[in-house]
Formats: C-alpha cells, sequence, structure tokens
C-alpha cells in the first residue's frame, strides 16, 4: 500500500477549509511523493513504484493528477508515467470518474487495485504491453520481472 498517512491526514484538513486567496501556493496546492509497494502476489510482487500526486487548486471539485515516477511495463501506465485509471477522470463515460465525495484514500486504493483487481489488458493505454501479454504471457512476465529488478527496487 502507500505510505502516504501524513498526507491523508492533512486531505482531511484540505477538504475542510479553503486555503485564502492572499494564501500561497504552498498552502492551497499539495504535491506528494511516495512510493506503492505492491503485494506478495501477481505479476508486479516484490516491486516499489513511486508515485507523484499533486492535488490542485479546484481539488475536491476536481482530481488530483497523479503520475507513476517509475518506469513500469504495464497495460494501464505508460513507460512515461502516464495512468489510465477511471476515477482519476473528470467525466467518465461509466459513471466510475472522479465525484467531489471522493477523496485520496479512493486513489490509494485505485493505484493498488491497478496491480490486482483492474489490470485491464482488454481496454490499455499502454497498447505494446497488453499486446506483449496476448502474445506471449511468459516474455511478458519476464519482461515486468526485468523491470522491477532495474527500476523499481
Amino acid at each position: 500500500m502507500l505510505t502516504l498517512a501524513s498526507k491523508l491526514k492533512r486531505d482531511d484538513g484540505l477538504k475542510g477549509s479553503r486555503a485564502s486567496a492572499a494564501a500561497s501556493d504552498s498552502t492551497r496546492r499539495v504535491s506528494v511523493r511516495d512510493r506503492l509497494l505492491v503485494k506478495d502476489e501477481g505479476y508486479y510482487q516484490g516491486g516499489k513504484f513511486q508515485f507523484e500526486t499533486e492535488v490542485p487548486d479546484a481539488y475536491n471539485m476536481v482530481p488530483p493528477k497523479v503520475k507513476c515516477l517509475t518506469r513500469i511495463w504495464h497495460p494501464n501506465i505508460t513507460e512515461t508515467g502516464e495512468i489510465c485509471l477511471s476515477l482519476l477522470r473528470e467525466h467518465s463515460i461509466d459513471g466510475t470518474g472522479w465525484a467531489p465525495t471522493r477523496t485520496l484514500k479512493d486513489v490509494v486504493w485505485g493505484l493498488n487495485s491497478l496491480f490486482t483487481d483492474l489490470l485491464n489488458f482488454d481496454d490499455p493505454l499502454n497498447i505494446e504491453a497488453a499486446e506483449h501479454h496476448l502474445r506471449d504471457k511468459e516474455d511478458f512476465r519476464s519482461k515486468v520481472e526485468d523491470y522491477i529488478r532495474r527500476y523499481a527496487r
């Protein structure tokens, strides 16, 4: 799981009171960098993946911006860190996009799910990774393990 305990505690204060217009950007905008430690299951076991989360001024009306800083071979995360996760979308066709009732805890759970139950090979962002999995699951696993050894320790 993410080690965002201190950020999540601050999240409640950020939602409850908006900073005044005179406040500096550092008090109105929060940027968090932390690690997601993947459970001992699935393709990504043992990897440590770093994410950057930017909480914009209009949060909680708009979603935070999240980027994966660790190079990864994943169907829903590009090698440059873009993430396909419906709850990070302001508007979502399936109704699972961002809503003002969502919190950073939901983002944490969503990111964790990308490594377990939401691993999606049918509607990928990284098409090359998804096609690789379809062609050769063992070679896909090998490439994921290589990326973990090289970038996610």
